[in-house]
């Protein structure tokens, strides 16, 4: 099966304005296209929450561990990406591209599992203000559930390898990372740093350049770091790991119209996914 084309293909379903407010049509479509799509492979949970009066979802797959293994009670590794939009942009990089690869790495282990079992989460109201992982968080704490990592896919496929095209949210940063834009970003709580890394080095052997940067402080001293799912995890306690393109300090069409699919460099995408599936079996 072509992987980039499955990618596409998620793209263009999911790619529309769907701002849970304004553009509700598109917001149900996109969440009705995950629940057909992760119902392949198993049921789907659905965990909801409310803000106000209105009634959100986070779709869930559970999938097992290979059997072959040998080993049991082995806590989940959870896979997240967020489906909502803010009002007026179509979304394809933020976040399309997030969610097409869980749906393509719920398709990948879900026909060859891992040694550990996996829990897919397509979480809602991220935009506006990670209220749907927030929400999650606290059951997993309630039920005192543990995860083996959490990693929040945000923002995989925008690519450029001009100099001078990658921004950093603090100075420092830029005499350690290089300025061009042409590589997958992995930032992570200091509980991951074994993780980061193997997946960094997962990604190089895969052909995708890779940069990991550890945080201190639930990330707190740089708040960029903190937006998006993962947040509510490390702030919780968990190991958890963002898997990112850095977002606005790389891509000009951040939460505007023109954040299309044809802005995105779609070899880029296809060989995160592919160092996401290499990398999360050798964790």
């Amino acid at each position: 099966m072509d992987l980039k084309k499955q990618l596409v293909a998620h793209l263009i379903q999911i790619t529309r304005e769907r701002d849970p407010y304004l553009a509700t049509g598109g917001h149900f479509f996109v969440q009705e296209y995950i629940r057909a799509s992760f119902s392949q492979w198993g049921s789907v949970e659905i965990h909801t929450f409310k803000v106000g009066s209105k009634v959100c979802e986070n779709l869930i797959l559970n999938l097992p561990s290979d059997s072959k293994s040998g080993k049991s009670n082995l806590s989940p590794i959870l896979i997240a990406a967020h489906y909502d939009a803010v009002p007026g942009t179509p979304g394809a990089d933020d976040n399309a591209t997030g969610v097409a690869v869980l749906l393509e790495l719920a398709r990948i282990f879900a026909t060859q599992p891992t040694k550990y079992p996996l829990r897919l989460v397509a979480f809602d109201m991220e935009e506006s203000g990670l209220l749907g992982s927030s929400d999650y968080v606290a059951k997993l704490r309630r039920e005192k559930q543990k995860l083996r990592l959490m990693m929040s896919l945000e923002m995989l496929g925008y690519c450029d390898a001009n100099p001078g095209t990658q921004n950093y949210p603090a100075p420092f940063l830029e005499r350690f990372y290089p300025n061009t834009g042409d590589f997958i970003a992995l930032i992570g709580n200091f509980k991951t740093l074994p993780d980061l890394f193997r997946l960094r080095n997962s990604f190089c052997q895969s052909g995708t350049k890779s940069e990991f940067l550890p945080v201190v402080n639930q990330g707190k001293i740089v708040p960029p770091t903190r937006r998006s799912d993962h947040a509510p995890f490390w702030d919780a306690g968990y190991p958890a790991i963002m898997v990112t393109d850095t977002s606005f300090m790389r891509n000009p069409h951040y939460h505007k119209p023109s954040d299309k699919i044809g802005t995105l460099d779609l070899d880029f995408l296809t060989g995160v996914c592919r160092g996401l599936e290499v990398g999360i079996r050798k964790l």
